[in-house]
């Protein structure tokens, strides 16, 4: 199965606030520019058109806040605005836990990550499967990309037994039955030799697997490729970068329909 090459390791340290932006109040606009949305002049033509809102109410020029106290909205997506929050993209190799804490001393995702601010796995990837994944303190991003009734897509490149026929492919696209209920509908597609492409956006146990299992090819080996708008094929497994503003806020953004199949 294809791989991401390796590389160097893009262990940058997350930009820390400095004085006058931690728990400060300053000028709506330059926390926005500070956050990554555009410049100050563009942000400022944000708030005149009225696209804006802090706390849910349209916001104005000259406005102050405290970004760390506040809920700012663009066309009604989040920013995350806190200077205090960061937002990793891991490449999570097999035989690494997602979890900050492992009884059994096996090594987890948070020892791949700086140690400072504390950070958590946004979902889970099982032990054997390796692939993107979201590490972060940001509580807010983490709800929306996890709860179901979102349903953010997820990608995944899974190396199974035989290569499955369009019957199989159909029986994953309208759902297949399993312990816990029949899944949403999926996209599916051979890729290769025993190789299949398989997006769900639920997030399930294990639900990939099972759902190959059930459908007589059981998975060999597991990749996540892309987390919904977000992919890298150049992120060499065990290694970790920073997400763009640009990327946290596609994110946010592609995270913010509910589904109705939930």
């Amino acid at each position: 199965m294809p791989m991401a090459p390796a590389g160097p390791s893009p262990t940058a340290s997350p930009r820390m606030p400095g004085p006058s932006e931690a728990g400060e109040p300053d000028k709506l606009q330059k926390v926005l520019a500070r956050a990554g949305v555009g410049s100050r002049r563009v942000c400022e033509e944000m708030i005149e058109d009225g696209r804006v809102r802090v706390d849910g109410v349209v916001a104005h020029i000259g406005q102050r806040v405290d970004p760390a106290g506040v809920a700012i909205e663009i066309d009604g997506v989040p920013v995350a605005a806190d200077p205090a929050l960061v937002h990793y993209l891991l490449n999570k190799p097999a035989g690494v836990v997602t979890t900050a804490d492992d009884p059994q001393g096996r090594p987890t995702v948070i020892d791949l990550v700086p140690a400072e601010p504390r950070v958590f796995p946004v979902g889970r990837l099982d032990l054997d499967t390796e692939g993107l994944l979201v590490v972060t303190n940001d509580g807010a991003l983490a709800h929306r990309l996890t709860h179901p009734s979102f349903g953010i897509e997820k990608e995944y490149l899974a190396e199974v037994e035989g290569t499955p026929s369009r019957g199989v492919l159909r029986t994953l696209r309208e759902g297949v039955e399993l312990d816990d209920g029949r899944t949403a509908p999926a996209s599916a597609s051979v890729v290769g030799d025993g190789q299949l492409r398989l997006t769900i956006h639920e997030g399930r146990n294990r639900q990939v697997r099972r759902m190959c299992e059930a459908v007589g090819h059981p998975v060999r080996r597991l990749v996540r490729t892309r987390i919904g708008p977000i992919a890298d094929r150049s992120l060499a497994p065990g290694t970790w970068r920073p997400l763009t503003p640009d990327e946290v806020r596609a994110l946010y953004q592609g995270s913010g329909e509910s589904r109705g199949d939930q």
